[in-house]
């Protein structure tokens, strides 16, 4: 059998640990290394003085950030690979021969680089996952708070839809500090809550006011309050990430500019405006503005910072997107989307597409795992699930019917996600054209396919004259 053919045979791997490094080199004898700053220096200067020039690493928790960091500094080409994908014969399972087994296998060309997004969107990644860890630890407070108010059997949170809007956080801070009487509690809501919810919220207000509870209820309180302003400082650094993005990009477009090799966003050539998927078209169509999520940063001009993350491509066209679920999805996937050669590679990515799996005759599913990303896009299928007037809610109720609100909602993501990919590779504008339309289409489409089948068993179909 003809041997494999060596692309690199300076090719190295690393098996990365938490306390410790082990390397090799073209599957040469390994070496270990430290996992300290100064231990990576000595592992970079060790590949650059044996003329390595492209490292592959498995993607370890996040111990590999730092080692990712320091060789890309040194100008070297660092592969992340899945660890499904390198799994090692049996008998061989040691930190020796798993960096052995990895520069083998790079060596010879074997390994597919995983994504990993450039260092600029990385800094703004960091931003967003720990601001969206700050939202759940301070839900978890809201919940404390809740949990306090009925061990006090007050029912505020029952008559009022949310508990830290301007009402709700009013009345508990007032019963925090050391307020009880109903009315003047009554008096710090909104005048449509004392016009509508009156009887109501006053019978709430009524509870046992025990000290224990009361302590609970401040303690929650005070949590809530600190995330809030660990959310706001959060919030300054994304600003101050989107704003230096934009300079950046500014200064780039000037300096080319005057040459016009740039191309606009939607100046595409006639063959790439064949290609493009349904429902999308050339042209800006205004739109009205999206209501901001109760949990969006709070920056002034985030539309205009978010498009120019995106390279001038507005993505809110779609619909149930905003700025802040695209500032999301910039901080995962990145801005340029063409790293996936078409809509299909970027859905399975994300772990929407179906895992079908088929050997010979026999067929299965294979589990598909969705990153955040995927969890992004299927939080804003679940907002257009019950719309009334669009053609993507046509199509999610049409799926739920027939399969249930799980793969309805799937469905429906991997959909948004393709028009997406759509929108930011190609620089196409979504135009909604409503759900009578989809419908419409819909109903031709299985009329269709009835005349279809009637013209196989030599049938002819009748209109009813009389349709209900």
């Amino acid at each position: 059998m003809k041997g494999l053919q060596v692309f690199n045979d300076r090719a190295a791997g690393v098996d990365v640990g938490s306390e410790s490094l082990h390397t090799s080199i073209a599957g040469e004898a390994p070496k270990v290394f430290g996992t300290m700053t100064a231990d990576l220096y000595a592992l970079r200067d060790h590949f650059v003085a044996h003329g390595v020039q492209t490292v592959a690493m498995e993607a370890t928790g996040i111990y590999w950030l730092c080692v990712f960091e320091v060789l890309e500094a040194a100008g070297l080409e660092v592969v992340m690979v899945n660890g499904r994908h390198v799994q090692n014969v049996p008998g061989r399972k040691t930190d020796m021969a798993d960096c052995q087994w990895l520069s083998t296998l790079h060596a010879h060309g074997l390994l597919r680089a995983g994504f990993v997004p450039a260092e600029d969107i990385r800094c703004l990644q960091d931003y967003m996952r720990l601001r969206t860890d700050h939202i759940s630890m301070a839900a978890a407070h809201v919940q404390h708070m809740q949990k306090a108010l009925d061990r006090m059997n007050i029912k505020i949170h029952e008559v009022i839809s949310s508990l830290t809007g301007v009402s709700g956080l009013a009345m508990v801070r007032a019963i925090v500090g050391g307020e009880r009487n109903a009315g003047v509690l009554l008096g710090l809501c909104d005048a449509q809550i004392r016009k509508t919810k009156a009887e109501r919220m006053r019978a709430a207000l009524q509870g046992s006011w025990r000290e224990e509870h009361l302590f609970a209820l401040s303690q929650a309180l005070a949590g809530w309050e600190f995330y809030q302003a660990q959310i706001v400082q959060c919030d300054a650094r994304i600003e101050q990430a989107l704003r230096a993005r934009s300079a950046h990009t500014d200064d780039a477009d000037n300096s080319t500019g005057a040459s016009g090799s740039d191309a606009s966003p939607t100046a595409l050539d006639n063959s790439a405006n064949k290609k493009a998927a349904p429902g999308l078209k050339l042209g800006v169509k205004k739109k009205a503005v999206k209501p901001a999520s109760q949990n969006a940063p709070r920056i002034e001009g985030l539309h205009p910072l978010v498009v120019a993350l995106n390279g001038g491509r507005d993505a809110s066209v779609l619909p149930g997107l905003t700025d802040y679920s695209i500032l999301q999805l910039a901080s995962e996937v990145g801005t340029d989307l063409s790293r996936w050669p078409t809509a299909k590679h970027f859905t399975a990515w994300l772990g929407l597409a179906p895992g079908a799996h088929q050997s010979g005759k026999r067929r299965g599913r294979q589990a598909r795992q969705r990153n955040r990303a995927g969890r992004v896009f299927c939080t804003v299928a679940r907002s257009l699930a019950n719309s009334a007037d669009k053609a993507l809610g046509g199509f999610y109720r049409r799926i739920r019917a027939r399969r249930g609100g799980l793969l309805a909602n799937q469905a429906l993501a991997r959909k948004i996600a393709t028009l997406y990919w759509n929108v930011m590779v190609k620089g196409l504008q979504f135009i909604e054209k409503g759900l009578a339309n989809y419908e419409h289409k819909f109903a031709q489409t299985e009329q269709r396919l009835l005349r279809k089948l009637a013209t196989k068993h030599n049938l002819m179909l009748i209109p009813n004259p009389h349709p209900a």
